[in-house]
């Protein structure tokens, strides 16, 4: 086993990480005043390519249509975009279009003026007039009722939208982003998304990888909430207990980086002192869904396996037996694929 160290920015800390065979290369944030690439935690080549379309589309007006589960990170690569683009002296409008009611998304997004109906008592601005000459970020795009798509299609064919209640037209000048975790191709099967619309949005997708598909960068975004932990809640953390390590690295994250952050931060809340211990999620019919990867599924069989011989190895029906495999055949599969037995409790 080797042991890296890894100093962080923000504190005066040396943080000891402990590694298993693979070598990782040690993880240091300096996050500035604005969001740099380095907001943006990933060693893996799938989030090296994401890093790499970011910066290709950022100095563009191109539109961008941000795919990939809920939890994965999509507003921050969107904020990033924004960031690095020529629109970045004006504030980024966002707009949740799942969250929106469907009577009220239409004003929210074009404005209204005074009466336009009832409950109307003054002139509101729309999202794409208060994102003019900046960016309009428009997450769970996929959630957006069918009558709204058709004006949202004219607006981004024209640049020219109508406040509700009015017959003029208002000329906007709006770079938009586009979010969803919805398959949009089924939807357009299902009749509920419009594919000329599709078609429009569609301009630069990017697809952001789950964090299943990432396991390399789970111990980096880990050290990234630890250091964010340590400052906001005044402690010392600056290692990882080892078992909590392997179990990081195993477990599926359904939720992705958000259940990651979530599952640090209580962690850390406990913590009574300079070593963490993560306990995971109880797994459930949805956590225990795994990569498809020939690894992943040697890891997941091997374990099972153990786990039912209750981690005995060698003789007549041990895990070897029941593999197939020589004893130390199978242990040299398990130092490889990290299966340790669990310490007793």
């Amino acid at each position: 086993m080797q042991t890296s160290v890894w100093r962080s920015s923000d504190e005066d800390i040396n943080v000891t990480i402990n590694r298993g065979p693979a070598e990782v290369t040690p993880f240091r944030p300096e996050p500035p005043a604005d969001l740099g690439l380095n907001a943006v935690v990933g060693q893996s080549r799938s989030m090296r390519r994401v890093i790499e379309q970011i910066c290709q589309v950022s100095a563009t007006d191109a539109t961008v249509l941000l795919l990939g589960e809920t939890g994965t990170g999509k507003e921050l690569l969107a904020t990033l975009i924004h960031q690095r683009s020529a629109r970045r002296a004006r504030q980024m409008v966002r707009v949740n279009c799942g969250a929106i009611p469907a009577t009220l998304i239409e004003s929210e997004l074009f404005g209204r003026e005074k009466g336009a109906f009832t409950g109307a008592l003054a002139r509101q601005i729309g999202r794409f007039e208060l994102a003019d000459h900046s960016t309009l970020f428009l997450d769970e795009i996929g959630d957006l009722p069918l009558e709204i798509q058709i004006k949202l299609l004219r607006v981004l064919e024209e640049r020219e939208i109508e406040r509700l209640g009015s017959p003029r037209t208002i000329h906007v000048d709006t770079r938009i982003i586009a979010a969803t975790h919805r398959d949009l191709e089924q939807r357009i099967v299902d009749g509920t998304f419009r594919e000329d619309l599709y078609y429009r949005l569609n301009v630069f997708p990017v697809v952001v990888p789950p964090l299943r598909e990432r396991g390399e960068d789970v111990e980096l975004l880990a050290w990234r909430f630890i250091a964010e932990f340590n400052k906001s809640f005044g402690k010392r953390v600056d290692s990882i207990d080892d078992d909590s390590l392997l179990a990081m690295r195993q477990y599926a994250w359904p939720g992705n980086v958000r259940e990651l952050r979530n599952v640090v931060e209580r962690a850390m809340i406990t913590v009574p002192g300079n070593r963490v211990v993560i306990p995971m999620p109880q797994m459930t019919s949805r956590s225990t869904l795994r990569s498809t990867r020939l690894i992943d599924v040697e890891r997941d069989h091997i374990r099972s396996v153990l786990e039912s011989t209750g981690w005995r190895i060698r003789g007549a029906s041990g895990a070897a037996d029941r593999l197939g495999l020589r004893p130390t055949t199978l242990e040299t599969r398990m130092a490889k694929l990290g299966l340790k037995r669990p310490r007793p409790s």
